[in-house]
């Protein structure tokens, strides 16, 4: 642990690069459809973190707290990563046939539902949309980021007015893209369902899944200047608080969502928690509410783990682990009725996982790893 670096990192993600793009060349030789699914799994849990990191760094520059003086950092970096994820978006574009049902003609023309949807589910305004929603957060991000470093350089107080007056409406309108996004990336693999909850369940995922991240990442680089002058028991227990209250949060929209579909008893949405209950997924469904929820609600409530960083790192990982679970439970029913999950759904995500975290901890070592600008937090301010 102690020897982890951002170099050594960038290592052991290029091993990771090998070992998806043998699996990415098996697969498109053996099952394409199958590659296409695993990397829509892989794509989505990747593409989470710039996009969670994205809405912290917002919400930090929103409501301040030094919870987010030693993370800002690493949102900013995993913002920086968009440009990456717009690339890594071309294979799952290449893939729409294999994936979504209202691109085939054919399912189209014995479909009264999908031909009602046909002016808003369509290849090229699908494409379109994904293309606008990334340059909405290439702005977002590029704002946030440039003016970070303009107040590195001159450690002007007002950055920190600009930022708040910044961040509200591009909050706003970064939960409104994600949610839209989530819409066609997944919900529409089956288009006859609907929720308008779906996309709070996906973005609170992201968000939760960045703060786990983060908070492993600087548990392995505390050793290192100057995080071991900074990092703190009370900056591991504001983080850990900040795991549990987004661990509550998911738990409350998945449970929302099931409720009122479920109460609703509508044909169009209860056949989707119908095939996630049945054939076996039942058990993955238990095994998520055990996992990612009761456990990390019950080991974060007590105080001690969450100022304990090896402790609150192993809570971070299997939530990680149990959002990779949680992906799998959403997309893999669309296409198979029975539990299950291919080889490919675990290798070609860990292979599009070493090609960003390799990217990201680049990223991450062009800046210091602490502002040294902001006047609330640095030293020159305390």
């Amino acid at each position: 642990m102690n020897n982890f670096t951002l170099a050594s990192g960038r290592k052991y993600a290029v091993g990771l690069v090998i070992l998806g793009a043998i699996g990415a060349v098996l697969g498109l030789m053996l099952a394409p459809a199958e590659f296409y699914r695993a990397y829509l799994i892989g794509f989505v849990y990747w593409s989470g973190f710039a996009l969670g990191g994205l809405g912290l760094l917002l919400l930090h520059h929103l409501v301040g707290g030094n919870w987010g003086f030693v993370t800002r950092r690493f949102y900013e970096g995993a913002a920086r990563t968009l440009p990456l994820l717009a690339v890594l978006l071309i294979p799952l574009l290449i893939g729409i046939p294999h994936l979504y049902p209202w691109a085939n003609q054919g399912a189209v023309a014995k479909s009264e539902i999908l031909q009602h949807k046909q002016p808003y589910l369509n290849v090229p305004f699908f494409i379109g949309r994904l293309v606008s929603y990334f340059l909405v957060w290439f702005a977002i991000s590029w704002i946030a980021n440039r003016w970070s470093r303009e107040q590195d350089t001159t450690g002007n107080p007002d950055y920190i007015r600009r930022f708040r007056a910044f961040s509200g409406p591009a909050l706003i309108v970064h939960v409104f893209v994600v949610t839209f996004a989530a819409i066609d990336l997944l919900m529409t693999l089956e288009p006859d369902f609907f929720s308008t909850i779906f996309g709070a369940v996906i973005l609170v995922g992201h968000v939760l899944a960045t703060i786990a991240l983060t908070i492993i990442l600087l548990v392995l680089l505390e050793p290192q200047t100057p995080l071991n002058e900074v990092l703190g028991t009370q900056h591991l227990h504001d983080l850990g608080n900040l795991l549990l209250a987004f661990t509550m949060f998911w738990a409350y929209v998945e449970i929302s969502q099931f409720i009122i579909i479920w109460h609703g008893n509508l044909p169009e949405e209860v056949p989707w928690y119908i095939r996630r209950s049945h054939n076996g997924w039942e058990y993955v469904t238990a095994f998520l509410a055990l996992f990612h929820f009761v456990i990390p609600f019950l080991v974060l409530l007590n105080r001690f783990v969450k100022r304990r960083a090896a402790t609150l790192l192993w809570v971070a990982a299997m939530i990680l682990i149990m959002r990779w679970v949680d992906l799998v439970r959403i997309v893999r029913p669309a296409f198979w009725p029975s539990v299950g999950a291919h080889w490919m759904d675990i290798v070609i995500p860990l292979g599009i996982g070493g090609i960003w975290l390799a990217f990201y901890f680049w990223e991450l070592g062009k800046q210091p790893i602490l502002p040294r600008g902001d006047v609330r937090f640095s030293p020159e301010g305390a």
